[in-house]
């Protein structure tokens, strides 16, 4: 058994991944599921406020649980999550920006009408290259216990 409840540890920061943001990726994105002239065409991008195409922000939020997914809870006793608290998109990511993703345990408890799990509160943060952070989501997710009724 993988990632379990007993080792989320408060207060622990832990880099989950980093992954770089292609011009084509960010286009086959937005036609798919965001599709604004910023993140579509790079004279319209040129004409907005980013003055350049740009990455959604639900694109940069699949990337990150993407990562989260394959490098942290794979093999883990992860059930899901009830939902996410908050999204911030602080600043825009572009063609070539390569974030890296860090997951923070804010807090966790054991739930009282499921004992066998917990929940835990974490805050994703993703970092651009050059340190400014772009994106943070509050949000809980649910995990088995490795030991039920000793935590």
């Amino acid at each position: 058994m993988g990632l379990s409840f007993e080792d989320l540890i408060v207060g622990t920061s832990t880099e989950i991944g980093k992954h770089t943001f292609t011009r084509e990726e960010i286009v086959e994105f937005a036609g798919k599921f965001d599709p604004q002239p910023f993140h579509l065409d790079e004279a319209a991008a040129e004409k907005s406020p980013f003055r350049g195409l740009v990455a959604s922000g639900w694109h940069t939020c699949s990337v990150m649980m993407g990562m989260l997914v394959r490098n942290a809870f794979a093999d883990s006793t992860s059930m899901g999550s009830p939902g996410i608290d908050e999204i911030r998109w602080l600043k825009p990511v572009r063609v070539g920006d390569t974030i890296t993703m860090m997951n923070v345990v804010l807090d966790k408890r054991v739930s009282e009408s499921k004992p066998d799990r917990g929940i835990v509160s974490t805050r994703w943060e993703g970092f651009n290259q050059h340190g400014e952070m772009v994106i943070t989501v509050s949000s809980k997710g649910m995990f088995g216990l490795r030991n039920p009724g000793a935590a």
